[in-house]
């Protein structure tokens, strides 16, 4: 008789496995330029998917991660098929600002959050019905805007010739910057745009000559930020050269090596990361996060990934108060998620600080940023 129950015991006790609850998923999509002329972006941004969150409370979190090629059609496309065929609660990317701008009004229809690790503050200003679902993991361009032009008038400049990327990138960084510049005093002398693609840039470098500025800056993300300033240098420019945040990454300095000795740009604590007192809430998110990649992929990240590692923290924090609406892979929840990513508080992330409003989907202030220049070779606070 007993030899008879051990089966039943057995199968009921296998029953019994298989009935519990299988842990809910949220879906999280993921876009990326990994190749193509963004790559240089886009490649940390990749790198950085396998550290995002892999469980959140009990709920676990799939990542599909898809590459443009640096195509603004191939990131709808993309956008597309992990809203679609997918059903993801929620979107990171893509890395450019213009695919990010392009792929804005596919994931406010499905109602979707989205967030991009992009430069533009074109992608959540100003607010409408489809930015909502935007939040964007990058310092907004006034914030950096603001340390260059105080320190330009710090140190003497009175003329800029600017030179930035004909995209949502180059045209909102020079709307931001001109405005500020002018409240300074300071004169745009000439104001040059060229494609990221571009392998010359020398016509717009010799008007930039012609009108002998005192400085230049350039206003590009990745690669495409050290074209205008070589080609310059070469020319023998002599003035001063500013950078935005788009040019903080290693390859910056590999690449522009010489030429781009003494560049100011204001960016990133990671930059300068031994220089920043303990102190500085962002410092140990960072230095976890540097740690982490490094082991992963050998080398050390740019800030572009940092920027998809705040993305998880950020979902880190959202997803167990959409939770509460609905399960993930509905429509309650994805609408509660975006919700609770606007009311993110305090969140410490690697490169400074979220305090996400209804009218504010970037959420940095002051704390996002310091200002950097380049000294024999390598990355140090301007002191």
């Amino acid at each position: 008789m007993l030899s008879k129950k051990l089966p039943l015991a057995t199968a009921a006790a296998v029953a019994a496995l298989f009935a519990l609850p299988a842990l809910a998923q949220v879906k999280v999509g993921v876009v990326t330029s990994s190749t193509g002329p963004t790559a240089l972006v886009g490649i940390p941004q990749k790198n950085t998917v396998p550290l995002l969150p892999k469980k959140i409370g009990d709920l676990t979190v799939e990542y599909i991660s898809l590459d443009d090629a640096s195509d603004s059609t191939n990131s709808v496309t993309a956008f597309k098929k992990l809203i679609t065929e997918q059903n993801v609660d929620a979107l990171i990317g893509p890395s450019g600002s213009p695919n990010a701008m392009g792929v804005i009004q596919f994931a406010a229809e499905a109602g979707v959050p989205m967030l991009a690790p992009v430069g533009t503050a074109a992608v959540v200003l100003p607010m409408n019905d489809q930015k909502k679902w935007v939040f964007k993991t990058t310092q907004n361009d006034d914030i950096i805007a603001r340390a260059l032009v105080d320190h330009m008038a710090k140190t003497g400049i009175k003329t800029v010739g600017f030179i930035g990327l004909n995209d949502p990138y180059g045209e909102n960084w020079y709307k931001v910057f001109s405005g500020l510049a002018n409240e300074k005093g300071i004169k745009i002398a000439a104001n040059e745009r060229y494609l990221r693609f571009d392998s010359s840039v020398t016509g717009q470098a010799l008007k930039i000559l012609a009108a002998k500025p005192d400085a230049v800056l350039v206003a590009a993300p990745g690669a495409a930020s050290v074209l205008p300033q070589t080609t310059l240098f070469d020319q023998g420019y002599k003035g001063k050269f500013y950078q935005t945040h788009g040019a903080a990454l290693p390859d910056f300095l590999k690449l522009g090596g010489k030429k781009v000795e003494g560049t100011v740009l204001a960016a990133s604590l990671m930059l300068v990361l031994p220089e920043m007192p303990d102190s500085n809430p962002s410092k140990k998110v960072a230095t976890d996060y540097i740690a982490a990649y490094e082991k992963l992929n050998g080398s050390k990240p740019a800030t572009f990934g940092a920027n998809v590692y705040d993305a998880g923290l950020l979902l880190e924090k959202a997803v167990p108060l959409a939770e509460k609406a609905g399960k993930p892979g509905t429509k309650e929840f994805r609408s509660a998620l975006r919700d609770a990513l606007e009311q993110t508080k305090e969140l410490v992330g690697t490169q400074g600080v979220y305090n996400m409003s209804a009218a504010d989907h970037s959420g940095f202030d002051d704390r996002g940023r310091e200002l950097i220049t380049v000294k024999d070779g390598n990355w140090t606070l301007v002191k």
